[in-house]
């Protein structure tokens, strides 16, 4: 009728929907949330099954309009189609389903080294995939600066969790791998399965331990150092890991003074006593090796306890013969020059100029140092020895001056020095423990030959010795001109110059 207002009422009609739609992929141990959300209907009312009937591995929360399952962590016991059902006033009802599909490949891989890297000797590579599935569709590659080394799959594998899986290669390592890259690549290719990444990349520098190698000593200022002054001694080596490195110097009797465990010997004055033959030996204590450097070190000082004598007296007559001896101690080199100054008396005495001059160094160190040399070895009673005989090895050799001498078994794990008697040593009671190298060390102030003897202790039947001399002999030859002066050099570094008057000149009163 006129006047009469008409309200008309849409009615949404009854539907559902499943979020995410269909299909979802998801990593295991993640989380997941499955939303089934309705329209149209007041009071709905959810259920929640899988398609098998297997149970649920998850929570189910309803509210007014909607209903989730929530699964926190995703495990391999959801891979699974899940169902929601609907009811609306108990008449309507609908349903949806979704897939849910899992994988995992959750971290890069991880290379590992089954040995410490040692040039020439053989290195095995690990490669580790974690908790990767499905595996059956894995693929891992080892390369090496670019190059395939090892290939491997797991397509027959019957995995149905998640699995580190692993890979190994095993090569002969050589010093040009030092510093080369390996890699370890893993690819889990899942058709129609959308994740990332489904590749997973990881490099390892091969770091090898190598040496001591290459170990020289470096002197600051110079190897001719001025008593007084600082003196630093560097060792430097090439070595992985660092070597440790000890510092000895041999001194005049023989022994053999140990120092600091440091690359670095600071003495922060230096004396003339500190002169000599210094060592630096570098270990490695993974590789086991050993190596030795040596530096001669003189300590240049000034001249000590300078005295002058006359003789027969500083009264003569003329036509007497006059011997005046200019000596000084302890320094390793010296000039001397006597001189008289015209119009000067000298004890009562008016001579024309006088002129002494030698320049040496202590015998070791001026012309007719000899480094040892000619060096012979004699081994008694044979070259060849039993168990339970005494062994006697004799040495001599040339040199100027005298050579010191040592003899070292050569150990794996320290040296063994063994006593000598005027160069004779004596091996009592061999057993076959005394088999191996020893080494004999003949040096002075100016060089050093080694000999390296191999003992063999054996039964009554077999004998073995073996001897080689590694420094070469050296010719040493000195022309002396023949000249008006007198050179006397003393081993307690004493020098005597002196100057002889044939004919003296008459007394002036």
């Amino acid at each position: 009728p006129p006047g009469r207002k008409v309200i008309l009422y849409q009615f949404k009609a009854f539907e559902m929907e499943i979020i995410p739609a269909n299909r979802v992929v998801v990593q295991i141990g993640e989380m997941l949330v499955l939303t089934c959300n309705t329209t149209g209907c007041a009071s709905p009312s959810f259920s929640w099954r899988t398609q098998m009937d297997h149970p649920l591995g998850g929570t189910v929360n309803n509210y007014r309009t909607y209903s989730t399952l929530t699964m926190n962590p995703v495990s391999v016991e959801n891979s699974h189609d899940y169902l929601c059902t609907v009811f609306c006033g108990g008449k309507e009802k609908k349903e949806k389903s979704i897939k849910v599909e899992l994988y995992s490949f959750p971290n890069d891989p991880v290379i590992e080294i089954s040995t410490s890297l040692v040039a020439g000797e053989p290195a095995t590579v690990i490669c580790k995939i974690p908790e990767v599935y499905p595996s059956d569709h894995l693929e891992v590659l080892l390369m090496k600066e670019g190059h395939t080394l090892h290939e491997k799959n797991f397509f027959e594998d019957d995995s149905t969790n998640t699995e580190t899986k692993t890979v190994t290669y095993s090569f002969n390592f050589t010093t040009e791998d030092i510093g080369k890259e390996i890699t370890c690549v893993a690819k889990l290719p899942i058709a129609n399965m959308d994740f990332e990444p489904k590749e997973r990349v990881t490099s390892l520098k091969l770091n090898a331990n190598f040496g001591p190698q290459n170990t020289i000593i470096t002197v600051s200022p110079s190897n001719l150092p001025v008593e007084g002054n600082p003196l630093k001694l560097t060792c430097v080596t090439e070595s992985n890991p660092p070597a440790q490195v000890v510092w000895r110097k041999h001194l005049a009797d023989g022994n053999i003074e140990h120092f600091i465990e440091n690359n670095v010997l600071s003495i922060p004055h230096a004396r003339f006593t500190d002169s000599g033959l210094y060592i630096c030996e570098v270990i490695n204590l993974v590789t086991n090796k050993t190596e030795k450097a040596t530096v001669d070190i003189v300590i240049q000082a000034p001249p000590k306890n300078t005295t002058l004598s006359i003789f027969p007296s500083s009264v003569v007559k003329q036509g007497e013969s006059v011997t005046i001896s200019c000596t000084s101690a302890d320094v390793p080199a010296v000039q001397i020059t006597l001189r008289k100054k015209i119009g000067d008396p000298l004890i009562l005495h008016e001579f024309w100029w006088f002129f002494c001059f030698c320049l040496f160094l202590i015998f070791t160190l001026c012309f007719f140092s000899v480094p040892p040399q000619n060096i012979t070895v004699l081994v008694y009673p044979s070259e060849n020895v039993k168990e339970g005989e005494n062994v006697t090895i004799t040495c001599s050799t040339y040199s100027n001056p005298p050579s010191q001498m040592v003899l070292k078994k050569v150990h794996q794990e320290r040296e063994i020095i063994l006593p000598s008697v005027n160069g004779t040593f004596t091996l009592y009671n061999v057993t076959k423990n005394d088999t191996g190298k020893y080494l004999l060390d003949v040096f002075n102030e100016v060089g050093n030959n080694i000999k390296v003897i191999e003992i063999a202790v054996v039964g009554r039947s077999m004998y073995y010795l073996k001897l080689i001399l590694f420094a070469p002999s050296n010719e040493f030859s000195i022309a002396i001109p023949v000249v008006a002066i007198l050179i006397y050099v003393s081993r307690k570094a004493k020098i005597n110059g002196s100057y002889s008057l044939v004919e003296a000149l008459r007394l002036k009163v």
